[in-house]
């Protein structure tokens, strides 16, 4: 994923996805760091041992990463949309400018 830390749209603090990524890169520097040691946790007093973290990695992680593989796709999608509804307005505009008579078959052929 790429992003930019501005956006017109949302702050990154509103925006899940980008949690979810961040969230994603963090369990993986803690399984990093964590190798052969039991991982403890702030709500049970039993830490995951490596049967708990083998879960987490065959898992939990897997299916985060599709998650956020199937957003890209999404958002690529999204991306070619509004750069196709771009490309017919800026095509509009110059059909609006244009005196020859190819202006109102050019518009005619966007409404398709």
């Amino acid at each position: 994923m790429v992003h930019t830390t501005t956006s017109a749209f949302c702050s990154p603090e509103q925006d899940p996805f980008l949690l979810l990524e961040s969230s994603l890169r963090c369990i993986e520097g803690i399984l990093r760091c964590h190798v052969n040691q039991p991982l403890r946790r702030s709500w049970i007093e039993h830490p995951y041992g490596e049967e708990e973290i083998a879960l987490l990695e065959e898992e939990v992680l897997p299916a985060i990463q599709q998650c956020l593989q199937r957003v890209d796709e999404i958002d690529a999608e999204l991306e070619e949309e509004q750069d196709a509804q771009i490309a017919i307005e800026q095509l509009r505009q110059q059909a609006a400018l244009s005196q020859g008579d190819a202006a109102p078959q050019l518009l005619g052929a966007l409404s398709l």
